[in-house]
C-alpha cells in the first residue's frame, strides 16, 4: 500500500528536473533521437529543434523542424524559464496562444544531450547534438528517463538520413 501511494505522490509533483540548465549553452541544434509518437510529427523523419537566445536574453527562438518525404515541415515557438526552477522548467508556447510544460529531466555534463519531459510524462524527447548518439549513450538516457518514472517502451526511435 505505502509503494502504491509513494507511486501516486511521485507521479502528481512530476519527474525531477535538472537542478540547473545553462541557456546559452542548451542553445544550438539538437537531433532528436527518440520520442514518444505525436500526431503532429506523424511521418516525420531527420526531427531536430534549433534554439536560439531572443534579443534581451529573457526568451529562447525555438524552430522544430522535420521532413515529410522531401518537403520540410517546420514550427515556430518561444520558450521561457519558469522563474525559480534554474533554468530547467520552460514554458513553450506555439502560435501566441498554445502553451507547453517542457521539463528537462537529465542532461549530459557537457552538453551531448538532453532529456525533456512533461509534468505528467505523457511527453518524451531523447536528445542529442548529433542524429547518431551511439547505443551505449541511448541505453544510458533510457537508464535516466525510467530512474525519473518515464515508461520507456513508448518511445519510437527517430529515422535520420
Amino acid at each position: 500500500m505505502f509503494r502504491k501511494l509513494f507511486r501516486k505522490m511521485h507521479l502528481l509533483h512530476g519527474p525531477e528536473t535538472v537542478p540547473q540548465v545553462d541557456v546559452r549553452r542548451y542553445c544550438g541544434t539538437w537531433y532528436e533521437i527518440a520520442a514518444v509518437p505525436s500526431r503532429q510529427e506523424n511521418r516525420c523523419t531527420n526531427t531536430k529543434a534549433e534554439y536560439t537566445l531572443a534579443p534581451g536574453g529573457g526568451k529562447v527562438l525555438v524552430r522544430n523542424s522535420c521532413k515529410r518525404g522531401k518537403r520540410e515541415a517546420s514550427i515556430r515557438a518561444t520558450a521561457v524559464p519558469v522563474p525559480g526552477s534554474g533554468n530547467a522548467k520552460l514554458v513553450v508556447t506555439f502560435f501566441r496562444c498554445i502553451k507547453a510544460d517542457y521539463w528537462v529531466v537529465g542532461l549530459a555534463d557537457d552538453y551531448s544531450w538532453a532529456l525533456v519531459s512533461n509534468p505528467d510524462r505523457s511527453r518524451c524527447w531523447v536528445l542529442s547534438r548529433t542524429p547518431y548518439p551511439g547505443e551505449v549513450a541511448y541505453a544510458g538516457m533510457l537508464e535516466v528517463l525510467k530512474q525519473k518514472g518515464i515508461d520507456t517502451t513508448r518511445l519510437a526511435r527517430t529515422l535520420h538520413g
